[in-house]
């Protein structure tokens, strides 16, 4: 195995539909950094394996050479104990998360690793958590005044979207345009995509869909402060059929079929945009970074037209953690990891308190019994 820092640990896959684009994201980042590599199978169990592994060796599931790890709220991750010997502390201070989607990134990861004592980079639990539904994240960013399209919940009891076709319907928690169905013509056929579309099944919600509309993307990163990217304009995919083809919108494999996470795929970088409308983006971005608490590096997602602007999503882990925007001002992948490490050194994302607990109203309460009479 490949000589590596055994403090940090960086973690990847997971039980996921981006499972793959996770490990693309974790050897990356395990490679600049020099820290062990903490592999989450798809089915939950976890491997230690060797960081200059190439991703084939991950095709058919845990690489050869792979070491059962376990990961446990009193000790954080420890070696597999063997029928004639203990667990083994692995030593692990923090861990750089590179997990998309799922567990790994709805607050799932983060709240075991809180109570396992393992500090960690990227989101905290409510971070997590906010950014990875996008009906509650909508509102959040509706109800602060940032512009964004209308966005409304999806379920079988819906009867009016509040605004008029056509639309598009979204897993209400994932990423990665995983499961995203556009250009729907009416509520009906929307609410029969609850059935048919699996990615749905936890949960759906619905917006206009409107094809004017192009993305534009900004990674936010916040140690040693705030700080923003430069803005970039993914390129989409051409669609077969033209007008009668598959909808324009950005789809998984624009982002990831290069092979190497969103790293590999093209895009228009700095976006040639007005200088008004990066301003106001760039104003807006920081505000959502405040709002959702940004931790680590993250990327806000904007639709626009050239002249309007609304924020569709953040994504608090995201592919290749944005390594590839830092080129204004310009941030090394190793810098942007070794920040974000002292961050979660520095800056804990949790503290527990039993402030207030201090036994008296114990010590006057009644007895359970003559509570439940």
């Amino acid at each position: 195995m490949a000589d590596v820092t055994s403090d940090r640990a960086v973690v990847f896959g997971g039980p996921s539909p981006e499972h793959d684009v996770s490990v693309l994201t974790g050897l990356q980042a395990a490679r600049a950094l020099g820290a062990r590599c903490l592999y989450w199978t798809k089915t939950g169990e976890w491997y230690e394996v060797d960081p200059g592994l190439e991703a084939s060796a991950f095709s058919e599931g845990v690489p050869r050479g792979a070491t059962r790890v376990q990961l446990l709220f009193e000790s954080g991750f420890v070696s597999e104990a063997g029928r004639l010997g203990r667990a083994r502390p692995l030593g692990v201070e923090v861990a750089v998360l590179c997990c998309h989607g799922g567990p790994g990134e709805d607050g799932t990861l983060q709240a075991a690793l809180d109570l396992a004592g393992v500090r960690y980079t990227g989101p905290t639990v409510a971070g997590a958590a906010l950014g990875m539904d996008k009906l509650a994240f909508g509102d959040v960013m509706a109800a602060a005044g940032l512009p964004t399209l209308a966005r409304a919940l999806l379920d079988g009891s819906t009867s009016d979207a509040g605004f008029g076709p056509p639309y598009i319907v979204k897993p209400r928690f994932g990423g990665s345009s995983i499961g995203i169905v556009a250009d729907v013509a009416d509520l009906q056929t929307a609410l029969a995509l609850l059935d048919a579309n699996r990615h749905l099944k936890k949960g759906a919600v619905i917006e206009p869909y409107r094809a004017d509309l192009f993305d534009l993307q900004i990674a936010v990163r916040s140690w040693p402060e705030l700080a923003l990217s430069a803005v970039e304009r993914p390129l989409r995919t051409p669609r077969a059929g033209g007008a009668a083809g598959e909808p324009d919108i950005l789809g998984y494999a624009d982002k990831y079929v290069g092979g190497e996470g969103m790293a590999s795929a093209p895009r228009e970088l700095p976006a040639a945009i007005d200088g008004g409308l990066e301003k106001s983006l760039r104003d807006v971005a920081m505000s959502v970074a405040r709002l959702c608490s940004v931790r680590g590096v993250a990327r806000v997602d904007f639709l626009s037209n050239g002249q309007e602007l609304y924020v569709n999503e953040i994504n608090t882990i995201p592919g290749s953690l944005a390594r590839y925007l830092w080129i204004d001002p310009p941030v090394a992948f190793r810098t942007l990891l070794d920040d974000m490490v002292a961050e979660a050194r520095a800056r804990p994302s949790h503290h527990y308190t039993v402030e207030g607990a201090d036994g008296t109203l114990l010590r006057g309460a009644a007895s359970i019994a003559a509570k439940l009479a």
